[in-house]
């Protein structure tokens, strides 16, 4: 850790050199969420479409998380509990999607996944790198470490399905990844809930 966060204080945000790199972060998701929603629809992409909605939330609640900064935990908890709800909701979306192409599918376009899904990655990758010394902290902190997170496996799982789609001809793959993206998009909001939750009983007892 580079000085972000001590054993006895959870971080808050509350630095100059935190908020600078998730104002990157924010105009990097927000680039990305305008390249993947074409190319999803062009290509016909499940993964993609999942992947660029994943994209434009994160550039909307990494915003609100900028915009809480140095708030009371009480305020900074409830937008964390919001963002996890929209995250959990977005889950459920790409899901019920991905349930219903099962029974229309088409085929995607694999080298237009695969090339997206790359830009895609490298964006999120940067994305980590720029988090990776505040991944621990209040809810607010952690959502936005958690969601950067996602964001880089499920562009990996997006250029597998690449693969699979290429290598069988067939949309199954596309499917099946953006299942497992719907999964973790619905594991991380539990996480932020759960997490979001207790720092809203410890105010509610009079801590802060």
């Amino acid at each position: 850790m580079s000085g972000c966060c001590n054993h006895d204080v959870t971080f808050d945000g509350l630095s100059a050199g935190y908020r600078r790199r998730l104002v990157a972060v924010i105009a990097i998701n927000a680039a990305m969420f305008v390249v993947e929603v074409i190319a999803g629809q062009l290509s016909g992409s499940q993964a993609l479409k999942a992947d660029a909605l994943d994209f434009f939330a994160d550039s909307v609640t990494y915003g609100a998380s900028l915009f809480v900064i140095g708030m009371s935990l009480r305020v900074r908890a409830s937008v964390a509990f919001a963002k996890g709800i929209s995250l959990m909701a977005m889950g459920l979306w790409v899901l019920g999607t991905t349930l219903y192409r099962v029974f229309y599918i088409g085929v995607p376009e694999a080298e237009v996944m695969g090339i997206i899904g790359f830009l895609a990655l490298a964006a999120n990758v940067a994305s980590v790198l720029l988090l990776m010394s505040y991944r621990d902290g209040d809810a607010n902190v952690r959502s936005v470490w958690l969601c950067s997170r996602n964001d880089a496996i499920g562009n990996v799982a997006v250029m597998i399905a690449a693969l699979g789609v290429w290598g069988t001809a067939t949309g199954w793959p596309d499917l099946v990844v953006a299942g497992i993206m719907a999964t973790l998009f619905l594991n991380s909001a539990i996480k932020i809930l759960v997490q979001s939750r207790a720092e809203m009983r410890h105010v509610a007892a009079g801590h802060a």
